[in-house]
């Protein structure tokens, strides 16, 4: 069951546009679809996930982490939600990296099977000059999801440039 089948119509078609508008680029439209659902479904998590990622592409990050510490609270179980607090956090102009980690880190072993986590408490980590710490976030990364395609993403990803070394001399899981 998806966070939108509780909807009925014709809420559901407006969230339902407002994704379609924001895959399209344009957060605009998106954001007046949001609008068009009834005033006490806002609140809804599928409605509040729509508008994290409308929030997140207009660039307006105090809203954004508005949103997701409601989602959070909501809906703990919805890893989008943490990622997306700990991404507007790292943004937002009293935040910063530190801030971002701190969001994540007490979900980091939550979601085993979600390697988008631990590869941006890698980032983090790495940014905060914690090497060690960064290396085995990423580590956990790798064993979560396609190795193969997170060390693509890892060697390609500046926040982790002190790890490229590290990482290139590392054998994929298969060849140990």
């Amino acid at each position: 069951m998806s966070e939108q089948d509780s909807l009925g119509h014709p809420d559901i078609f407006h969230l339902r546009a407002a994704i379609g508008w924001l895959e399209l680029g344009n957060a605009t439209e998106a954001a007046a679809e949001l609008e068009r659902i009834a005033p006490e479904l806002h609140a809804h998590p599928g409605v509040l996930l729509a508008r994290l990622d409308i929030t997140m592409h207009l660039k307006d990050w105090p809203t954004a982490e508005s949103v997701a510490l409601r989602l959070t609270e909501l809906r703990p179980d919805v890893p989008g939600a943490w990622i997306g607090l700990a991404y507007a956090r790292r943004r937002m102009p009293a935040g910063g990296v530190k801030s971002a980690y701190d969001a994540l880190v007490p979900v980091g072993d939550e979601f085993p099977k979600e390697p988008t986590i631990p590869f941006n408490l890698a980032c983090y980590a790495c940014l905060l000059n914690e090497l060690g710490v960064a290396r085995a976030w990423l580590q956990k990364a790798f064993r979560c999801g396609e190795e193969k395609m997170i060390r693509e993403m890892a060697l390609n990803e500046t926040d982790l440039e002190p790890l490229w070394p590290w990482i290139r001399e590392r054998p994929p899981s298969s060849q140990r």
